[in-house]
């Protein structure tokens, strides 16, 4: 079936099957994205996007903390990730978390801790997202979070396979200069300026020894959905780096509710039943995704699988 042939019929079969129902662009644009994700999976055509461990085992926080609220820390067996945020902008939330991806997607691509690309509207283009004002302000503010931000990442054990980096503090960049403008159309600057970002040492050696791979079409599909995009990313490395079924805790200190960016649920049913919608989404996405919550309610139990094909995957 033809790229083209997949989107028209997705733009089809949704009426038919809906009668009466009245389907959104929104939710049409969605359908044919499945239906893109779908497709290239089948003829082993993905593009990857890369993300890196620290944000992949913890999670950044899902919507904008307390202003007076400085500091998230999430733990995910022996790894630590706490993240300080500025005190006059606050800590990195909700889609703020695209930033590092695309910073981690660049410095793979590049293979050097200085990157370039030529505007911010170009991250918008990345995950699809619209180049309207309102899209641009907030990326803008995304990345002035993400810079004014400082991140320690650490182990409780200092084996070799675990050790990350050394217990200290450290700025996420080195380095930033970067350019904006008011007309979010305007895509260059007159001459060959660039914009420029510097990763740590630190950042850099982490994302480039353990560069996590993901469908950027699935990453562009949940770049509005934090909590789906969170669990999808920490499935496709739990999976990946499985050697038998294994099952997590839902709660308690080492559960998946203070692993992702999810925020404290009160009532543990809550949570359970986010968590089914979330899966469902990603199932929609990887139908194979083999994690299901086990009939006690309390585990979520994962298998050896792999969301991204392991040949034929376009960079």
């Amino acid at each position: 079936m033809s790229l083209k042939r997949g989107l028209v019929r997705a733009a089809e079969v949704l009426p038919a099957v809906a009668g009466d129902i009245v389907i959104s662009k929104k939710k049409l644009k969605q359908t044919e994205g499945l239906e893109l994700v779908c497709m290239k999976r089948e003829q082993r055509q993905q593009t990857l996007g890369f993300s890196s461990r620290p944000f992949v085992l913890c999670g950044l926080p899902l919507r904008r903390p307390p202003r007076d609220v400085l500091i998230h820390e999430r733990r995910n067996g022996q790894f630590l990730l706490e993240v300080t945020g500025h005190p006059k902008l606050g800590l990195p939330f909700g889609q703020d978390r695209l930033v590092p991806i695309f910073l981690a997607t660049l410095a793979v691509r590049q293979q050097n801790p200085t990157i370039h690309f030529k505007s911010a509207a170009e991250m918008l283009d990345t995950f699809g997202l619209a180049r309207g004002g309102k899209e641009y302000r907030r990326l803008i503010a995304s990345f002035e979070r993400i810079f004014g931000s400082t991140i320690f990442f650490s182990t409780d054990t200092q084996t070799e396979r675990a050790k990350v980096i050394r217990r200290n503090r450290f700025n996420f960049l080195s380095e930033v200069r970067l350019w904006y403008a008011r007309n979010p159309e305007q895509r260059f600057l007159p001459g060959d300026f660039q914009n420029t970002v510097v990763l740590s040492s630190e950042f850099y050696n982490e994302v480039m020894a353990h560069p996590i791979p993901a469908d950027l079409e699935v990453v562009k599909g949940f770049a509005n959905a934090p909590a789906v995009l969170d669990l999808f990313l920490w499935l496709t490395y739990r999976c990946f780096t499985a050697k038998h079924e294994e099952e997590i805790p839902l709660f308690g200190t080492f559960g998946l509710v203070n692993q992702l960016g999810s925020s404290e649920y009160s009532r543990e049913r809550r949570f359970r039943q986010k968590l089914e919608r979330w899966l469902h989404s990603i199932r929609a996405a990887w139908p194979e995704c083999p994690a299901v919550i086990t009939a006690d309610g309390c585990k979520l139990r994962i298998a050896p699988a792999q969301a991204i094909c392991p040949q034929s995957v376009k960079k």
